[in-house]
């Protein structure tokens, strides 16, 4: 792991592309999942766009996610999470995932972050970092992401139920609700320090009041 860096990719980067799309698809055939395909020169775009990280051995491609972005910036979803075989079990999943989730919230940070996915690692690594599940319905209701789903072998199943659920499972993280959250914190945190602070003042003055009499 010390010999792997982690980056956002740029144009000296998009020479792997084919090769980033030959491991995903082959990852998912051995998982026997469905998965969206993407193009190489779909990968490009995402590359030159800074809307993708990498990790990287010296020049060797290790590990790959990009960045979609839907509804006016209003949602951003992590794709095409990939380690190559040579590094995996590293826990370079986790180390790529958590560089573009905070990648994301940096240049999004009024988006809602989202996923769908089958993978048990995933979800683990998407609850670790604050998503929730939710049902599709609180996902993007851009036609062009679930377009995406078409290349899956589990599309049949996705219209079959009207875009209401499939076999992935959904994920949501609300930047709103965190801060909600850090800001309720806080709120009962100031609160109790001056509890704290009074029945310290008030058991002194009972101290100071007893050694008088």
């Amino acid at each position: 792991m010390e010999q792997i860096v982690i980056t956002i990719a740029n144009h000296s980067h998009t020479h792997f592309a084919e090769e980033i799309c030959e491991v995903i698809a082959a990852s998912a055939a051995i998982r026997g999942t469905g998965i969206a395909k993407r193009t190489p020169e779909y990968i490009r775009t995402k590359i030159e766009n800074g809307n993708a990280t990498v990790a990287l051995v010296g020049d060797t491609f290790a590990g790959f996610c990009y960045i979609e972005v839907w509804g006016h910036n209003k949602y951003v979803a992590h794709s095409g999470l990939i380690v190559h075989p040579e590094y995996r079990n590293l826990g370079l999943a986790k180390k790529v995932k958590e560089f573009t989730f905070n990648h994301s919230l940096k240049k999004f940070p009024d988006a809602k972050i989202f996923g769908i996915t089958t993978g048990l690692a995933v979800m683990k690594i998407n609850s670790e970092l604050g998503y929730k599940p939710v049902t599709f319905s609180e996902l993007t209701d851009d036609p062009k992401f679930w377009q995406g789903c078409q290349t899956c072998t589990n599309f049949s199943i996705l219209t079959s139920k009207d875009y209401k659920m499939c076999l992935c499972t959904g994920m949501l993280f609300d930047p709103a609700k965190q801060v909600q959250k850090k800001q309720s914190w806080f709120n009962k945190t100031i609160v109790k320090l001056i509890k704290d602070k009074k029945q310290r003042l008030l058991e002194n003055n009972k101290k100071v009041t007893s050694w008088k009499k």
